[in-house]
């Protein structure tokens, strides 16, 4: 059966490989490209907010220097480093709109001369939609007082581009990619009159990928809290550009956007970031502020498979979702029942992040189990994940097997908050199941966990091991007692983590969720098993 789902993508993905290797020669041909140059538009119908892009571009930087950048050498590549962040005119809104706009009519014109027509790096989806974006969103100062051919040019440009966004959308497979998309082709039917049917096919597939992508709560199925935060930015994007151009918008994008936002305020940290599961980065989301700042919005204990337990100044967040689906799971990591715990505003426990950002070996070392805070046995992942480069292609990293989350049970009463939950991840290898109960106590103020390892049946030994990897700005040492480590926060405040009858070690470990490799500490709980079940008592608590 197994064998018969991987046959299935195998084929889908050199099905999806052929017709792109098709398309490749179509799109670079003459006839093509022609096809692409339909009627210029006349004239913008308004002119969008250029400070809308700051919603979508990853630039926090107040200024870009283009007095330091020489427009006729901009797009001569050998020197050009950072090929895709030029080419997708993401930094259009960084520049000083007083004095820089010669410049930005200059680079504009020469980028026309030498990639009107399809080349695969320049015209890949996710490039050429942001490109399209940034030009749309800056209109105004790259036509204004530009002569009429470059104005012609510069529509005819835009308008080509969109008209390949619009043949392409339909084999597009990254639902990510897809929502970027159709926002430009939002934004072009809206911009542009002759081209409104742009904005009416944006709106209708935007209506459908909603429908397919989200859980009822509005969480994407890829359970990623980095892909809540990518959706929300690009339908606050469309639903803001919407409102500038008086427009009525639709019901169905204001009710995402709602329930996005609402998914945002429930997993937002202490720290104003999401949290680090299942391929998610720490995004800083204090740009969101002014989209969260008075909505009332229900607080729900589980939102995407994550549930949150808070106390006061405690809160902890566990992973208790079942591995999303192969076409969602490119990004997924093999952590389930990981947590992360937060005391006084500051990240205690963690996973170690999601190494996209740094390098390919980095992002597969980020998948394994022994990434998370949780357990492993035998050193071995939960999750396995595809190794054949061709479905790689084009599905990602997706999964190959899956899981059963069973048994939850989530507590709230006078004395405890938490929950306790069990997965099957390690039934068919090792016979046994995983099951976490952790707790924040009322009563003396501190985070307990109980983790058990529940055998089948009798069978093979087994060697487990639970890690608790530390915030990489903190350091932790390990106690004359040797079940106890004191994890310090500060010159004046420090945390005890403690284990009951069971030894623990501090490793050295990595921490992988920014964009470059941190060394951190690890506190591991370690052992050998054969047939009996295990139960393991451990605590954190304040050092008094």
């Amino acid at each position: 059966m197994f064998g018969l789902k991987v046959a299935y993508f195998y084929l889908i993905a050199l099905q999806v490989t052929l017709i792109k290797f098709f398309k490749k020669i179509y799109f670079s041909s003459r006839h093509y490209n022609k096809s692409l140059q339909t009627k210029a538009p006349t004239q913008v119908s308004f002119n969008p907010n250029p400070f809308l892009l700051s919603i979508i571009s990853p630039y926090n930087k107040k200024s870009f220097k283009m007095s330091e950048i020489s427009p006729n050498e901009f797009w001569i590549e050998k020197k050009n480093k950072n090929f895709k962040e030029h080419h997708s005119f993401l930094w259009l809104n960084l520049i000083d709109r007083k004095s820089d706009s010669k410049s930005i009519q200059k680079i504009i014109y020469l980028w026309i001369l030498k990639y009107l027509n399809f080349r695969e790096r320049v015209w890949e989806s996710s490039t050429l939609s942001s490109r399209v974006i940034s030009w749309i969103l800056n209109i105004d100062i790259i036509i204004n007082n530009g002569t009429f051919d470059y104005k012609k040019n510069v529509f005819l440009s835009i308008i080509s581009q969109c008209n390949h966004l619009k043949i392409n959308v339909k084999y597009e497979k990254d639902q990510l990619k897809k929502i970027e998309i159709l926002t430009a082709l939002v934004l072009s039917g809206l911009v542009f009159k002759e081209y409104e049917n742009n904005f009416n096919v944006g709106i209708r597939e935007l209506e459908k990928l909603i429908k397919y992508y989200f859980d009822k709560d509005g969480f994407p199925l890829s359970r990623n809290p980095s892909d809540l935060v990518f959706v929300t930015k690009y339908f606050l994007l469309c639903m803001e550009t919407i409102k500038d151009a008086q427009q009525y918008v639709p019901e169905f994008l204001e009710d995402i956007i709602e329930k996005n936002l609402s998914c945002i305020k429930n997993i937002k940290t202490p720290d104003d970031k999401t949290p680090l599961f299942n391929g998610g980065y720490e995004y800083d989301l204090k740009r969101f502020e002014k989209y969260l700042e008075g909505r009332s919005i229900k607080k729900q204990d589980t939102i995407g498979g994550i549930f949150q337990g808070k106390l006061r100044s405690q809160i902890f967040y566990l992973d208790i979702g079942s591995p999303p689906n192969k076409n969602f799971s490119k990004n997924y990591q093999s952590g389930p029942l990981s947590f992360e715990y937060y005391a006084d505003g500051v990240k205690i426990i963690t996973n170690c992040g999601f190494g996209g950002n740094i390098s390919p070996k980095a992002e597969l070392v980020s998948r394994l189990t022994a990434s998370q805070s949780t357990l492993t046995i035998n050193e071995t992942s939960i999750t396995k994940f595809e190794r054949n480069r061709l479905v790689n292609r084009i599905f990602g990293n997706s999964i190959k097997n899956t899981f059963k989350i069973s048994e939850l049970n989530i507590k709230n009463d006078k004395d405890f908050v938490g929950c306790s939950v069990l997965h099957s991840g390690y039934e068919k290898n090792f016979n046994c199941f995983h099951k976490r109960e952790v707790y924040l106590d009322k009563v003396n103020n501190k985070l307990i966990g109980l983790d058990h390892i529940l055998k089948k049946s009798d069978g093979k030994p087994i060697r487990y091991v639970f890690r608790f990897h530390l915030n990489p700005k903190l350091t932790a040492i390990k106690t004359i007692s040797g079940n106890s480590a004191l994890i310090q926060i500060s010159k004046n405040k420090s945390l005890i983590f403690s284990v009951k009858n069971e030894d623990l070690e501090i490793e050295k470990s990595i921490f992988l969720g920014g964009n470059k490799i941190l060394d951190n500490y690890c506190i591991t709980i370690s052992g050998d098993l054969v047939n009996k079940d295990k139960s393991f008592n451990w605590e954190i608590k304040k050092k008094i």
